[in-house]
């Protein structure tokens, strides 16, 4: 559609994720921000052109707040309606283009880790430009500051690194105001707690909280030694005193519901039929790897679809203690966690959980953008960047209903889910982008080399 600076949206129901409730009304919207809202009966401006929403749903823009995404599928999540993502574990400068987009463009805006700290032997294999492996912990600290000059929003850490690392990494980012996030699942050394006492506030998977209750356990571990543990019927009790000595650090968890439900429900799994699955299709994004991957899923049923249960009950004990949770889908791991969709499928699980359909909500905006002190998303409210789902049918009625969307507004300008589509780069693009991003590491690399391991990818 023609590009409106300054319109407003009328006549729409808008759902008011800060409040928790909803009412008919119109949203005002000049350049990129809210600028005004007006309830039912109240009258707007006639000279400014409008944009009619009678019998639709507005919600704010949804929040993916664990996934990997690269340029080819980035203007998938954005016609799934979801317009920011938190990206743990990546490349900076290999998603520069997406880092500084403007805000109204077709691809979601990025709150972004760079690569990923990991121990030896490296569960991604050895140091590379998505990996850095160390047992030191002044290394861990270059990688930290290397990292900061890279222009990151927070750090991961990964399952192997050891407990001297993980120390120092939490110290050395707290001197720039980061906020450490991990990821235990493989871990063999640090359980949850012992993190969490350490100072790591992010725990993404709800991973480490089995290491937890059972010392030495860990999933390519031989299983037959913990047998004696129920998957399917977790101890609630036990979950529920990790979770209060959690609480009591204030951690916050991403469960990632979806990335194993994909792979337990194979091959019954949650497939939706429309335009952004069929975009995948025709252009062949993720799908054969997927199906590759599909090859492999008893292998990945033996080692992580146990955890199933015991990750959900996690999640669902951690938020009736108050504890922040919040959607995620690690697209694109594992199978068919389908870029923008799968998050859909992730509110579907946190309502199968106990989530009220407006708690859902809230964990996906509101409260998603809160979690990384971003302080103008997250909800329709004047000031806020206009960042907004149109609906046709009422997510507070059941929550699927977030999938079926009429337009989605980002950053002030609006889009149907086919406009954006059109956006996919050409494989031309992309196979440029990579060469120009090999040759600037390998530059920055050389930097580091130079500058006791601290460099700036901004200035390379």
């Amino acid at each position: 559609m023609a590009e409106v600076k300054h319109y407003i949206v009328k006549n729409g129901t808008i759902i008011d994720v800060e409040m928790g409730d909803s009412f008919h009304g119109s949203i005002e919207i000049e350049g990129t921000k809210i600028t005004r809202i007006y309830k039912s009966g109240e009258s707007f401006p006639k000279t400014i052109p409008t944009i009619d929403a009678i019998g639709m749903y507005i919600i704010p823009g949804l929040i993916d707040m664990h996934c990997h995404i690269q340029s080819r599928f980035a203007p998938h999540f954005l016609a799934s309606g979801v317009t920011t993502v938190r990206n743990p574990a990546s490349n900076v400068l290999m998603i520069e283009d997406l880092l500084e987009a403007p805000l109204d463009g077709p691809t979601p805006r990025v709150f972004s880790a760079d690569r990923m700290i990991d121990g030896e032997p490296g569960l991604w294999g050895p140091t590379s430009f998505g990996n850095f492996v160390t047992e030191d912990a002044e290394e861990a600290r270059q990688e930290v500051r290397r990292q900061v000059a890279a222009g990151v929003h927070f750090i991961k850490i990964y399952g192997l690194a050891n407990r001297e690392v993980i120390q120092a990494t939490v110290e050395e980012a707290r001197k720039f105001e980061l906020e450490v996030a991990c990821d235990l699942i493989h871990s063999q050394k640090v359980s949850a707690l012992e993190a969490a006492e350490l100072g790591v506030t992010w725990f993404e998977h709800a991973s480490g909280f089995v290491q937890t209750l059972y010392p030495g356990w860990y999933p390519s571990a031989d299983q037959a030694e913990w047998s004696h543990i129920s998957w399917e019927e977790p101890d609630e009790k036990r979950i529920k005193e990790l979770c209060e000595q959690m609480l009591r650090y204030k951690v916050k968890l991403c469960p990632t519901l979806v990335l194993i439900d994909q792979a337990n429900q194979h091959p019954d799994f949650w497939y939706p039929k429309n335009v952004v699955t069929q975009s995948l299709e025709e252009h062949d994004i993720l799908m054969s790897h997927w199906h590759s991957m599909a090859e492999q899923v008893d292998g990945i049923k033996q080692q992580l679809c146990n955890q199933h249960a015991f990750t959900k009950t996690v999640a669902k004990t951690y938020f009736e203690l108050g504890g922040t949770v919040v959607p995620g889908t690690d697209t694109p791991a594992l199978i068919y966690t389908f870029p923008g969709m799968a998050l859909h499928r992730e509110l579907e699980l946190f309502n199968e959980i106990g989530m009220t359909e407006m708690e859902t909500l809230q964990a996906a905006t509101i409260h998603a953008a809160r979690s990384i002190n971003l302080v103008d998303i997250g909800a329709i409210k004047e000031g806020y960047i206009a960042d907004l789902v149109l609906l046709n049918e009422n997510p507070l009625e059941a929550i699927e209903h977030t999938k079926e969307i009429h337009r989605i507004i980002k950053g002030g300008k609006m889009y149907s889910q086919e406009e954006i589509l059109k956006c996919i780069p050409t494989k031309e693009k992309l196979e440029k982008q990579m060469v120009e991003f090999e040759k600037r590491w390998e530059t920055e690399m050389e930097q580091v080399k130079m500058n006791d391991g601290v460099a700036s990818i901004k200035d390379s």
